[in-house]
């Protein structure tokens, strides 16, 4: 038999290991920064068990915000600076992983796998972009050779590419790492996160894996971000205090909630390129509410947040002895949470904490779990979604 180079033998080593200590990378659409999560895992699958060991939010500056904007979610940019910034992100979050680990006194050489999710820049259902002859399609940028080589550890990265290929639309990938962390035999649960967008998978406590769901809701932070910076020069809202200071106008809310992509089939996907300010400017002109306060819209785009999800939570599911649990930064969002509960007094709402998953950590913690499961995991088949095991590997050396 031929012997492996030592890339493939250490690939060997690591995925045979009874314990793997790995890196979880979440860097969403609000670009508030790179969240990194160190977790240990044993076992694969519905197996899993894992441990939180580190988990820091590093802010990205002024200056990476604004390269990434510039080619953010729009149709037309220029291909030269998407070039530099694919190479550029990646080495970037290489030095911002080190920069952890040297906070936290552990070895690069101690951690086994990056698992990496990229920055997404363009993401392109079929049913958003309707491209005669092209299907769903998703960019993240964030070359995960870069990533390797400037940490000198095993990077995953790309996962969304293999869900497209095998036929989804590139998300939600949170279902695979929600099945195998947050499903309790008997108890019927909804995990909503609530970030850039919002999304939510649900777990029947009978175990049927056919029914369970996972799909993108609507917008999650990523309008009262936006109207924020725009209008009121902060890069969210803090405590709801933009929106609490004014008041939600009911006949924009309406207009808002009046798009097609809210009665699409499930599961489905969203991004910025469809809830973005430009149609909040649409559904002002069609209502005559050009010169709505600023306050007003903050309150009424908050409000659009949550009414979304509650009618979506309320069209699709028996809400009998059913349990939510958020995360993400709108999870943090109190002006979005009292509506919710008030939109939804017969369910029990609490976070992801209450299962023993820290409510900021979740995304990069499902990621280093999607690493986990490409090393040394099975495909999982969960109702209609994709039964594959995602990630591209690119070794340090």
């Amino acid at each position: 038999m031929p012997k492996l180079n030592h890339n493939l033998q250490n690939l060997v080593d690591v995925a045979q290991k009874n314990e793997t200590l790995g890196i979880g990378l979440m860097s969403g659409t609000s670009l508030d920064g790179l969240d990194i999560a160190l977790c240990s895992f044993t076992g694969h699958g519905t197996n899993t068990r894992f441990t939180l060991k580190h988990f820091i939010t590093i802010p990205y500056d002024a200056d990476f915000k604004e390269r990434v904007q510039e080619v953010f979610a729009k149709k037309q940019v220029s291909l030269k600076k998407v070039t530099l910034l694919n190479a550029f992100t990646g080495s970037f979050h290489a030095k911002l992983i080190l920069q952890a680990l040297t906070e936290w006194g552990v070895a690069a050489t101690d951690v086994d796998f990056i698992a990496s999710h990229g920055q997404t820049i363009y993401h392109a259902p079929k049913h958003q972009h309707n491209q005669t002859g092209y299907g769903n399609a998703t960019l993240q940028i964030g070359d995960g050779d870069h990533i390797a080589v400037g940490t000198g550890i095993l990077t995953i990265s790309d996962f969304r590419q293999k869900h497209i290929a095998a036929g989804g639309e590139g998300a939600p990938l949170a279902l695979y790492g929600d099945v195998i962390l947050g499903s309790l035999p008997g108890e019927d649960r909804i995990l909503l996160n609530i970030g850039g967008i919002a999304n939510l998978t649900y777990l029947p406590g009978n175990g049927d894996n056919s029914r369970i769901i996972c799909t993108d809701i609507g917008p999650g932070n990523t309008l009262i971000d936006a109207a924020c910076r725009k209008y009121f020069g902060k890069a969210y809202d803090k405590d709801a205090e933009i929106a609490y200071s004014g008041t939600v106008n009911d006949t924009l809310l309406d207009a808002l909630l009046h798009h097609p992509f809210f009665n699409e089939a499930l599961p489905k996907t969203t991004g910025p390129e469809l809830f973005n300010l430009e149609y909040v400017a649409d559904a002002q002109k069609a209502t005559r509410l050009l010169n709505i306060s600023k306050a007003d819209l903050v309150a009424t785009l908050s409000a659009f947040t949550a009414r979304s999800i509650a009618q979506f939570i309320r069209a699709n599911f028996n809400l009998n002895g059913i349990k939510l649990f958020t995360s993400g930064g709108g999870a943090r969002n109190p002006f979005v949470t009292d509506y919710l509960k008030k939109a939804l007094p017969d369910i029990m709402i609490g976070n992801t904490e209450d299962l023993g998953i820290d409510p900021d950590a979740k995304e990069a913690i499902l990621f280093a779990l999607l690493g986990n499961e490409a090393l040394c995991g099975e495909p999982l088949q969960i109702g209609s979604n994709p039964a594959v095991l995602m990630g591209k590997f690119s070794f340090p050396r």
